[in-house]
């Protein structure tokens, strides 16, 4: 298994990931279509794969990514008497069904922790859903106090 950051030849696969990802947790995306998803995701990938604040990393087997996970750099405001360092988001973690549970995405995210402390990020923030805690919590990830949330879009629905 090779570790790397993704290249625009993984695009396509990518794409193919993060539908079978949420198609996966929501059954009602399969209404959706494929085509317009497609090309959204792949103006997303190919601005991020230029982006020097988004990182994407892939577990690849065979020349098949396995299981990947996004990550993006959050610029802090700089503090007078401190070093300011960016700290990182964590999403879209991912590794397809038939390679769970045999330490790829542990060996994926082990890449990134060490791939964060070598670059002096100050943390990382991951969302992780309710089956997926256990595994941050084995790859050292600890609970924070929940962040407070404003849905300008939900606002002006309500209304």
């Amino acid at each position: 298994m090779k570790i790397r950051l993704a290249e625009a030849r993984d695009i396509e696969q990518l794409i193919k990931m993060r539908w079978d990802f949420t198609i996966e947790f929501d059954e009602n995306k399969k209404e959706e279509a494929y085509d317009t998803f497609e090309k959204e995701c792949q103006t997303f990938l190919e601005n991020a794969l230029k982006d020097l604040n988004w990182f994407i990393w892939v577990a690849e087997e065979n020349n098949q990514v396995i299981s990947h996970i996004y990550i993006k750099l959050i610029e802090k405001v700089p503090r007078p008497g401190r070093i300011t360092y960016p700290f990182a988001y964590m999403t879209n973690v991912y590794t397809i069904p038939a390679n769970r549970n045999k330490g790829v995405g542990s060996r994926l995210l082990s890449a990134v922790n060490d791939w964060t402390e070598e670059n002096n990020y100050e943390f990382v923030i991951v969302w992780p859903s309710d089956d997926s805690i256990n595994y941050y919590k084995k790859n050292d990830y600890v609970p924070c106090k929940e962040p407070m949330e404003y849905f300008p879009l939900q606002k002006s629905r309500d209304t």
